[in-house]
This record gives structure tokens, sequence and C-alpha cells, in this order.
């Protein structure tokens, strides 16, 4: 189990501490959403945390089959909706590897991605 302890700053800013590390994350709400958009927002670090957890997911079994995917990019595009309350709408990810795989290899890595804790957590 792990702990994160969050403070209310004001003015729609929170800041986070990560118990085992003491890492601290701020966040801020979006401006169009009456904040300063000066961090991410916290529909900014589920985008995030997807993005990272396939990442994480990629480096795993590209250490069990013995490729460099070092320099691999995510990207998450995160689309939010108003209709019938704000939430994020859809959230579409790209992977960029910087190797050359088969298409076996590619389906490996795939199906590694979409059993992802945070996608089988949001889906």
């Amino acid at each position: 189990m792990v702990e994160i302890t969050l403070t209310y700053d004001g003015e729609l800013r929170t800041t986070a501490v990560h118990g085992p590390s003491s890492t601290k994350l701020i966040t801020d709400a979006p401006v169009d959403n009456h904040g300063r958009g000066e961090s991410f927002s916290p529909t900014d670090l589920l985008a995030t945390a997807l993005g990272s957890c396939m990442l994480t997911y990629v480096g795993l079994t590209a250490n069990k089959h013995g490729w460099d995917v070092r320099g691999t990019t995510v990207k998450v595009k995160k689309e939010m909706i108003a209709d019938p309350v704000r939430r994020i709408g859809r959230l579409t990810v790209s992977i960029h590897l910087p190797l050359e795989l088969t298409n076996a290899e590619l389906a490996i890595i795939e199906q590694a991605v979409i059993t992802c804790p945070v996608k089988e957590s949001i889906s």
C-alpha cells in the first residue's frame, strides 16, 4: 500500500506528497476551469499515469526479451467533454519505438501495453 497526502494550497492548487519517497507534486486547475494552468491538472495526471504505465510495461517486456527500448516515447492526447458532466471524453495514445521489431515482437509489446494496471483500472 502507498499513501499519498494532499494539501489544498488555495487558488485551485494542490500539493501531493508521495509517502515512500517524499517527492512532491503540484497540480493546478486548468485555465478553462478557472485555474492558473501552471502545472498538471488532475485529469492531466490520469493521462500521464496511463502513458507512464504503458511505457513501464514496454520496458518490462523489452527487458524480458533483451530489446533496448531506451528513447521510446508515448504521447497521450486528452480530450475533455462537458456533457453530462465535465470529464475526460477520450485518451488517445501513440507509442514510438526507436528500433525495428517484427510484427510478432510488436504484438508482444502491444499485449503488454494493453494490460498495464492503469488501463485496466480505467477501462
